[in-house]
């Protein structure tokens, strides 16, 4: 299975990285082919609400930006793994932005399975960000809640939590 992670962390060491990390060597252990794409580290525009796309552009954006080599990924991905630090109760901007501009590809049919990895300093700030998944994702998308993880607090960077998500990887 190829599995794509757009991780929204601008902290290329932080938490939800190492989240990513110990994911991503459980599902490659598994014999998947993961990608991870820091999309916060990237120049990705937010949607302009132009329908570029949806008229003359035949699915392209008129942005010429890096989601330009995302766009592809997406496409060629049979999972897609959302992984966010939580600023305010919501999913970073970065990648907020990457998933409102998948707008310009409609609904991804070849993505099957999804799952979110969030990370935050209180455990009391995931609510909004999952609800925001389920709905413009799993729901929207039609596709299968592969699982959702967080971590907060001391758990950020533990072994424990690394463990989890290798387990999840290597299962899937």
């Amino acid at each position: 299975m190829k599995i794509l992670v757009l991780n929204g962390s601008p902290r290329p060491k932080g938490a939800t990285a190492d989240m990513v990390d110990a994911f991503s060597s459980g599902a490659s252990d598994a014999g998947h082919q993961v990608a991870v794409i820091p999309v916060a580290r990237k120049n990705i525009h937010g949607c302009l609400a132009c329908e570029y796309c949806h008229n003359q552009g035949q699915g392209r954006c008129v942005q010429q930006d890096d989601m330009k080599a995302i766009y592809p990924e997406i496409l060629s991905a049979d999972m897609a793994v959302f992984a966010s630090p939580i600023y305010y109760f919501t999913l970073s901007a970065q990648l907020q932005a990457v998933i409102h501009r998948t707008y310009a590809i409609d609904i991804p049919g070849n993505v099957k399975k999804t799952a979110l990895i969030l990370s935050s300093g209180d455990k009391y700030v995931y609510g909004p960000a999952i609800a925001q998944y389920y709905q413009s994702i799993v729901e929207y998308w039609g596709v299968e809640n592969a699982g959702i993880f967080t971590a907060n607090g001391e758990q950020n960077k533990s072994q424990e939590k690394r463990d989890e998500l290798y387990r999840f990887g290597k299962s899937l």
